[in-house]
């Protein structure tokens, strides 16, 4: 029985809130106690320099420099697969081709898929880099706003 519920089973039991907990509850809440003592480290200084750099401030450069190359690189892919369709729409204009309009929505909706397959690839691989991934990701996402 966990800390929270041996608390709320004492206190539903008597209208003012407040009873008396018996040795089993005390023992027991002393042994949660240190289970969550035994989970953090001693000694560590969670706001200290050295620590904030290696859990917050290298995965968040990580994910700044990953978002901001893949702006870079979809930048690129935009613009080359734009040229790529005016290039075929001047084609159709001289008669060289046709080109079809089904086609080219299935084309624009493969690249749209692929896209999106990459980019939650991403997420994911950097969520991995700590322990709760958030700092990466929030790397990730500020280099695709300013890349």
């Amino acid at each position: 029985m966990s800390l929270l519920t041996t608390i709320t089973r004492t206190t539903a039991s008597d209208q003012s809130g407040w009873v008396p907990l018996n040795q089993e509850d005390v023992a027991r809440m002393a042994d949660d106690s240190a289970r969550i003592t035994q989970q953090t480290p001693e000694g560590v200084d969670f706001l200290s320099s050295s620590f904030l750099l290696g859990n917050v401030g290298a995965p968040f450069v990580i994910g700044l420099a990953v978002g901001y190359f893949t702006k870079k690189v979809l930048k690129i892919a935009l613009f080359l697969g734009g040229a790529a369709v005016v290039a075929l729409f001047v084609a159709e204009y001289y008669g060289v081709t046709t080109v079809s309009n089904s086609g080219l929505q299935d084309a624009a909706n493969t690249a749209t898929s692929m896209a999106r397959d990459s980019g939650q690839y991403l997420v994911d691989r950097l969520s991995r880099i700590t322990t709760k991934g958030v700092s990466a990701g929030a790397g990730f996402f500020t280099g695709l706003k300013f890349g």
